[in-house]
Protein backbone atom coordinates (compact mmCIF):
# COMPACT_ATOMS: atom_id res chain seq x y z
CA UNK A 1 0.00 0.00 0.00
CA UNK A 2 1.22 3.52 -0.87
CA UNK A 3 0.90 5.41 2.07
CA UNK A 4 -0.06 9.40 1.15
CA UNK A 5 2.75 11.78 2.08
CA UNK A 6 3.47 15.42 1.28
CA UNK A 7 4.09 14.53 -2.98
CA UNK A 8 0.95 12.24 -3.40
CA UNK A 9 -2.19 13.54 -5.11
CA UNK A 10 -4.16 10.94 -3.08
CA UNK A 11 -5.38 10.93 0.39
CA UNK A 12 -5.69 7.50 1.66
CA UNK A 13 -3.54 4.08 1.81
CA UNK A 14 -4.02 2.84 -2.05
CA UNK A 15 -2.51 -0.67 -3.16
CA UNK A 16 0.63 -0.46 -5.38
CA UNK A 17 0.72 -3.48 -7.41
CA UNK A 18 -1.32 -3.10 -10.29
CA UNK A 19 1.79 -4.01 -12.07
CA UNK A 20 1.20 -7.68 -11.07
CA UNK A 21 -2.01 -7.47 -13.05
CA UNK A 22 -0.28 -5.59 -16.18
CA UNK A 23 2.55 -8.23 -16.26
CA UNK A 24 0.13 -11.18 -15.84
CA UNK A 25 -2.28 -9.53 -18.91
CA UNK A 26 0.71 -8.79 -21.71
CA UNK A 27 2.12 -12.52 -20.97
CA UNK A 28 -1.56 -14.11 -21.08
CA UNK A 29 -2.76 -11.90 -24.24
CA UNK A 30 0.56 -12.35 -25.90
CA UNK A 31 1.26 -15.96 -25.54
CA UNK A 32 -3.06 -16.64 -26.59
CA UNK A 33 -1.20 -16.36 -30.18
CA UNK A 34 0.64 -18.51 -32.01
CA UNK A 35 3.74 -16.34 -32.95
CA UNK A 36 6.48 -17.41 -34.81
CA UNK A 37 8.16 -14.93 -36.16
CA UNK A 38 8.74 -13.59 -32.59
CA UNK A 39 12.89 -14.46 -32.81
CA UNK A 40 15.45 -13.25 -30.23
CA UNK A 41 14.78 -10.33 -29.67
CA UNK A 42 11.24 -11.37 -28.32
CA UNK A 43 12.15 -13.94 -26.62
CA UNK A 44 14.76 -12.40 -24.96
CA UNK A 45 12.44 -9.34 -24.36
CA UNK A 46 10.06 -11.43 -22.06
CA UNK A 47 13.16 -13.61 -19.98
CA UNK A 48 13.74 -9.40 -19.22
CA UNK A 49 10.34 -8.43 -17.97
CA UNK A 50 9.70 -11.38 -15.89
CA UNK A 51 13.20 -10.53 -14.38
CA UNK A 52 11.80 -6.88 -14.22
CA UNK A 53 8.65 -8.20 -12.73
CA UNK A 54 10.48 -9.86 -9.24
CA UNK A 55 12.72 -6.82 -9.26
CA UNK A 56 9.58 -4.69 -9.12
CA UNK A 57 7.61 -6.91 -7.21
CA UNK A 58 10.52 -7.06 -3.99
CA UNK A 59 10.75 -3.02 -4.42
CA UNK A 60 6.74 -2.32 -4.58
CA UNK A 61 7.18 -4.47 -1.28
CA UNK A 62 10.34 -3.99 1.04
CA UNK A 63 12.29 -0.90 -1.16
CA UNK A 64 15.26 -2.03 -2.64
CA UNK A 65 18.29 0.39 -3.00
CA UNK A 66 18.84 2.71 -6.61
CA UNK A 67 21.62 0.79 -6.59
CA UNK A 68 20.50 -2.28 -6.98
CA UNK A 69 17.89 -1.77 -8.98
CA UNK A 70 20.02 0.12 -11.85
CA UNK A 71 22.24 -3.12 -11.78
CA UNK A 72 19.60 -5.10 -12.85
CA UNK A 73 18.54 -3.12 -15.36
CA UNK A 74 21.37 -2.71 -17.19
CA UNK A 75 21.95 -6.60 -17.13
CA UNK A 76 18.45 -6.85 -18.92
CA UNK A 77 18.99 -3.99 -20.94
CA UNK A 78 22.57 -5.54 -21.89
CA UNK A 79 20.61 -8.98 -22.41
CA UNK A 80 18.77 -7.74 -24.97
CA UNK A 81 20.86 -5.13 -26.96
CA UNK A 82 24.22 -8.27 -26.67
CA UNK A 83 22.01 -11.41 -26.71
CA UNK A 84 19.02 -10.15 -29.85
CA UNK A 85 21.36 -7.41 -31.28
CA UNK A 86 18.94 -4.68 -30.75
CA UNK A 87 21.02 -1.66 -30.73
CA UNK A 88 20.59 1.80 -31.55
CA UNK A 89 23.29 1.56 -34.96
CA UNK A 90 22.72 4.51 -36.90
CA UNK A 91 21.70 8.13 -36.24
CA UNK A 92 19.57 8.77 -39.59
CA UNK A 93 22.07 11.74 -40.61
CA UNK A 94 21.21 13.75 -37.61
CA UNK A 95 24.33 16.59 -37.77
CA UNK A 96 25.54 14.05 -40.48
CA UNK A 97 25.93 11.06 -38.43
CA UNK A 98 25.14 7.91 -39.94
CA UNK A 99 26.66 4.54 -38.66
CA UNK A 100 27.67 4.56 -35.39
CA UNK A 101 30.77 2.64 -33.85
CA UNK A 102 30.49 -0.97 -32.09
CA UNK A 103 31.02 0.11 -28.62
CA UNK A 104 29.19 4.06 -28.43
CA UNK A 105 26.34 2.46 -30.40
CA UNK A 106 26.36 -0.40 -27.02
CA UNK A 107 26.75 2.38 -24.35
CA UNK A 108 24.19 4.66 -26.00
CA UNK A 109 21.67 1.97 -26.20
CA UNK A 110 22.45 0.91 -22.44
CA UNK A 111 21.91 4.59 -21.44
CA UNK A 112 18.23 4.66 -23.90
CA UNK A 113 17.01 1.44 -22.23
CA UNK A 114 17.62 2.84 -18.48
CA UNK A 115 17.29 6.51 -18.95
CA UNK A 116 13.56 5.47 -20.67
CA UNK A 117 12.92 2.57 -17.63
CA UNK A 118 13.42 5.29 -15.54
CA UNK A 119 11.23 7.98 -17.23
CA UNK A 120 8.36 6.26 -16.59
CA UNK A 121 8.83 5.49 -13.26
CA UNK A 122 9.09 9.11 -12.56
CA UNK A 123 5.92 10.14 -14.44
CA UNK A 124 3.63 8.00 -11.65
CA UNK A 125 0.28 8.66 -12.65
CA UNK A 126 0.77 9.57 -16.32
CA UNK A 127 2.39 5.72 -17.08
CA UNK A 128 -0.37 4.08 -18.10
CA UNK A 129 -2.02 6.51 -20.87
CA UNK A 130 1.23 7.42 -22.62
CA UNK A 131 2.04 3.51 -22.17
CA UNK A 132 -1.47 3.22 -24.12
CA UNK A 133 -0.89 5.76 -26.85
CA UNK A 134 2.72 4.49 -27.59
CA UNK A 135 2.25 1.16 -27.96
CA UNK A 136 -0.87 1.34 -29.80
CA UNK A 137 1.27 3.74 -32.25
CA UNK A 138 4.16 1.56 -32.32
CA UNK A 139 1.39 -1.79 -32.76
CA UNK A 140 -0.54 -0.26 -35.40
CA UNK A 141 2.63 0.20 -36.99
CA UNK A 142 4.20 -3.39 -36.35
CA UNK A 143 1.27 -4.80 -37.57
CA UNK A 144 0.77 -3.04 -41.19
CA UNK A 145 4.78 -4.03 -41.58
CA UNK A 146 3.36 -7.79 -41.19
CA UNK A 147 6.05 -7.67 -37.95
CA UNK A 148 2.96 -9.81 -36.00
CA UNK A 149 4.94 -11.01 -33.16
CA UNK A 150 5.85 -7.48 -32.04
CA UNK A 151 2.26 -5.96 -33.09
CA UNK A 152 0.73 -8.91 -30.43
CA UNK A 153 3.32 -7.67 -27.49
CA UNK A 154 2.30 -4.22 -27.91
CA UNK A 155 -1.34 -5.02 -28.22
CA UNK A 156 -1.43 -6.81 -25.40
CA UNK A 157 0.44 -4.16 -23.65
CA UNK A 158 -2.51 -1.67 -24.85
CA UNK A 159 -4.75 -4.12 -23.45
CA UNK A 160 -3.75 -4.79 -19.74
CA UNK A 161 -3.27 -0.81 -19.63
CA UNK A 162 -7.11 -0.41 -20.88
CA UNK A 163 -7.84 -2.97 -17.51
CA UNK A 164 -5.17 -0.88 -15.60
CA UNK A 165 -6.27 2.50 -16.35
CA UNK A 166 -10.25 1.51 -15.39
CA UNK A 167 -9.10 1.50 -11.69
CA UNK A 168 -6.00 3.84 -12.44
CA UNK A 169 -9.02 6.40 -12.16
CA UNK A 170 -11.80 4.93 -10.63
CA UNK A 171 -12.69 7.14 -7.33
CA UNK A 172 -13.45 3.76 -5.09
CA UNK A 173 -11.42 0.92 -6.41
CA UNK A 174 -7.84 2.89 -7.22
CA UNK A 175 -4.82 1.19 -7.68
CA UNK A 176 -1.29 2.35 -8.77
CA UNK A 177 1.00 -0.01 -11.33
CA UNK A 178 3.67 0.69 -9.02
CA UNK A 179 7.48 0.16 -9.91
CA UNK A 180 6.47 -3.38 -11.33
CA UNK A 181 4.16 -2.09 -13.83
CA UNK A 182 6.49 1.30 -14.84
CA UNK A 183 10.00 -1.11 -15.14
CA UNK A 184 7.96 -3.47 -17.15
CA UNK A 185 6.32 -0.76 -19.41
CA UNK A 186 9.47 1.54 -19.50
CA UNK A 187 11.45 -1.46 -21.04
CA UNK A 188 9.07 -2.58 -23.95
CA UNK A 189 8.17 0.94 -24.74
CA UNK A 190 12.18 1.28 -25.45
CA UNK A 191 12.28 -1.95 -27.12
CA UNK A 192 9.30 -1.05 -29.43
CA UNK A 193 11.16 2.33 -30.23
CA UNK A 194 14.49 0.72 -30.87
CA UNK A 195 13.43 -1.99 -33.04
CA UNK A 196 10.81 0.56 -34.93
CA UNK A 197 13.58 2.71 -35.50
CA UNK A 198 16.58 -0.38 -36.81
CA UNK A 199 13.22 -2.07 -39.26
CA UNK A 200 12.98 2.11 -40.83
CA UNK A 201 17.12 1.62 -41.58
CA UNK A 202 15.85 -0.63 -44.74
CA UNK A 203 13.96 0.40 -47.54
CA UNK A 204 12.73 -3.08 -47.86
CA UNK A 205 9.95 -1.83 -45.11
CA UNK A 206 6.43 -3.23 -46.37
CA UNK A 207 5.55 0.73 -45.34
CA UNK A 208 8.17 2.34 -47.25
CA UNK A 209 11.05 3.52 -45.74
CA UNK A 210 10.01 6.51 -42.93
CA UNK A 211 13.89 8.19 -43.03
CA UNK A 212 12.91 10.10 -39.46
CA UNK A 213 11.91 7.40 -37.50
CA UNK A 214 14.20 8.29 -34.59
CA UNK A 215 12.88 11.80 -34.44
CA UNK A 216 8.97 9.67 -34.34
CA UNK A 217 9.97 7.61 -31.81
CA UNK A 218 11.26 10.63 -29.67
CA UNK A 219 8.16 12.71 -29.99
CA UNK A 220 5.74 9.69 -29.21
CA UNK A 221 7.26 9.76 -25.60
CA UNK A 222 7.94 13.03 -26.02
CA UNK A 223 6.21 13.91 -22.53
CA UNK A 224 8.30 11.07 -19.85
CA UNK A 225 11.43 12.64 -21.89
CA UNK A 226 11.12 16.14 -21.74
CA UNK A 227 9.24 16.04 -17.81
CA UNK A 228 12.18 14.08 -16.85
CA UNK A 229 15.07 16.30 -18.72
CA UNK A 230 13.03 19.20 -17.17
CA UNK A 231 12.60 17.48 -13.27
CA UNK A 232 16.49 17.13 -12.93
CA UNK A 233 17.75 20.31 -14.14
CA UNK A 234 15.35 22.17 -12.06
CA UNK A 235 16.51 19.63 -9.05
CA UNK A 236 20.06 19.79 -10.25
CA UNK A 237 20.07 24.10 -10.15
CA UNK A 238 18.24 23.77 -6.81
CA UNK A 239 21.96 21.54 -6.08
CA UNK A 240 19.52 18.42 -4.97
CA UNK A 241 19.60 15.05 -5.94
CA UNK A 242 17.90 14.44 -9.80
CA UNK A 243 16.21 11.35 -8.19
CA UNK A 244 14.92 13.21 -4.81
CA UNK A 245 11.27 13.26 -4.89
CA UNK A 246 9.16 16.24 -4.79
CA UNK A 247 5.60 17.62 -6.60
CA UNK A 248 7.39 19.90 -9.47
CA UNK A 249 6.07 17.01 -12.50
CA UNK A 250 4.23 18.73 -15.36
CA UNK A 251 1.31 16.35 -13.40
CA UNK A 252 1.86 17.06 -10.29
CA UNK A 253 1.34 20.96 -11.22
CA UNK A 254 -1.91 20.65 -13.05
CA UNK A 255 -3.23 18.48 -10.06
CA UNK A 256 -2.14 21.55 -7.66
CA UNK A 257 -3.62 24.04 -9.43
CA UNK A 258 -7.21 22.08 -9.29
CA UNK A 259 -7.26 19.81 -12.02
CA UNK A 260 -8.51 16.14 -11.11
CA UNK A 261 -6.01 13.09 -11.92
CA UNK A 262 -8.43 12.60 -14.99
CA UNK A 263 -8.40 15.39 -16.50
CA UNK A 264 -4.57 16.30 -15.92
CA UNK A 265 -3.59 12.92 -17.33
CA UNK A 266 -5.94 13.34 -20.28
CA UNK A 267 -4.54 16.67 -20.95
CA UNK A 268 -0.97 15.42 -21.37
CA UNK A 269 -1.49 12.53 -23.55
CA UNK A 270 -3.36 14.98 -25.95
CA UNK A 271 -0.10 16.56 -26.00
CA UNK A 272 1.57 13.12 -27.02
CA UNK A 273 -0.88 12.60 -29.92
CA UNK A 274 -1.16 16.12 -31.10
CA UNK A 275 3.03 16.34 -31.23
CA UNK A 276 3.15 12.80 -32.76
CA UNK A 277 0.65 13.04 -35.09
CA UNK A 278 2.25 16.76 -36.07
CA UNK A 279 5.99 14.82 -36.56
CA UNK A 280 4.61 12.51 -38.51
CA UNK A 281 2.03 14.39 -41.31
CA UNK A 282 5.20 16.76 -41.97
CA UNK A 283 8.25 13.97 -41.50
CA UNK A 284 8.94 14.78 -45.04
CA UNK A 285 9.11 18.81 -44.82
CA UNK A 286 12.14 18.61 -42.34
CA UNK A 287 15.64 17.02 -42.35
CA UNK A 288 16.40 14.96 -39.12
CA UNK A 289 18.95 17.50 -38.43
CA UNK A 290 15.85 20.33 -38.76
CA UNK A 291 13.23 18.16 -36.70
CA UNK A 292 15.93 18.22 -33.48
CA UNK A 293 16.12 21.77 -33.57
CA UNK A 294 11.67 21.84 -33.40
CA UNK A 295 12.14 18.87 -31.14
CA UNK A 296 14.75 21.96 -29.05
CA UNK A 297 11.61 24.90 -29.30
CA UNK A 298 9.22 22.78 -28.32
CA UNK A 299 11.48 21.78 -25.08
CA UNK A 300 12.09 25.06 -23.79
CA UNK A 301 8.62 26.07 -24.85
CA UNK A 302 7.66 22.80 -22.40
CA UNK A 303 10.50 24.57 -20.09
CA UNK A 304 8.43 28.30 -20.43
CA UNK A 305 4.88 26.96 -19.81
CA UNK A 306 6.09 24.66 -16.64
CA UNK A 307 8.21 27.56 -15.25
CA UNK A 308 4.58 29.85 -15.64
CA UNK A 309 2.27 27.40 -14.49
CA UNK A 310 4.64 26.83 -10.98
CA UNK A 311 5.00 31.13 -10.71
CA UNK A 312 0.79 30.48 -10.60
CA UNK A 313 0.96 27.75 -8.44
CA UNK A 314 3.11 29.41 -6.17
CA UNK A 315 1.23 32.80 -6.35
CA UNK A 316 -1.85 31.05 -5.53
CA UNK A 317 -0.10 29.08 -2.45
CA UNK A 318 1.20 32.65 -0.98
CA UNK A 319 -2.24 34.33 -1.33
CA UNK A 320 -4.23 31.58 0.56
CA UNK A 321 -1.32 31.57 3.41
CA UNK A 322 -2.12 34.83 3.49
CA UNK A 323 -4.93 34.58 3.70
CA UNK A 324 -5.43 32.13 6.33
CA UNK A 325 -2.96 34.15 8.56
CA UNK A 326 -5.35 36.93 8.30
CA UNK A 327 -7.75 34.45 9.63
CA UNK A 328 -6.25 33.52 12.15
CA UNK A 329 -5.33 37.03 13.37
CA UNK A 330 -8.69 38.11 13.46
CA UNK A 331 -9.45 34.83 15.26
CA UNK A 332 -7.57 35.91 17.50
CA UNK A 333 -8.46 38.72 18.27
CA UNK A 334 -11.45 38.04 18.75
CA UNK A 335 -10.83 35.61 21.67
CA UNK A 336 -9.03 38.03 23.54
CA UNK A 337 -12.02 40.21 23.13
CA UNK A 338 -14.31 38.00 24.82
CA UNK A 339 -11.83 36.71 27.01
CA UNK A 340 -11.61 40.44 27.98
CA UNK A 341 -15.51 41.05 28.55
CA UNK A 342 -15.33 37.77 30.34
Amino acid sequence: MDIPGERSSHNKKTPTLGGVAIFASILIGYFIWPNKDGGAVVNLTIVAIVTLFFLGVKDDILILSPAKKMVLQVACSALLIIGGDLRIGHFFGIFGVNQLPYLISLALTILIFIALINAMNLIDGLAGGIGFIASFIFGYWFYRNENYALACLAGSVCGALVGFLKYNFSKTSKIFMGDTGSLILGFLLTMFSITFINLNLSANSKLGHIGSAPIIAVTILVIPIFDTLRVFLVRILNKKSPFEGDRIHLHHILIDLGLSHKVASFSLCLVTVVVSGFFIYFRFMFSNTQSFFVLLGLFLLYLLSCHLLQSKLETNDSVLTAENTNDQVVDDKLKNFLSSKN
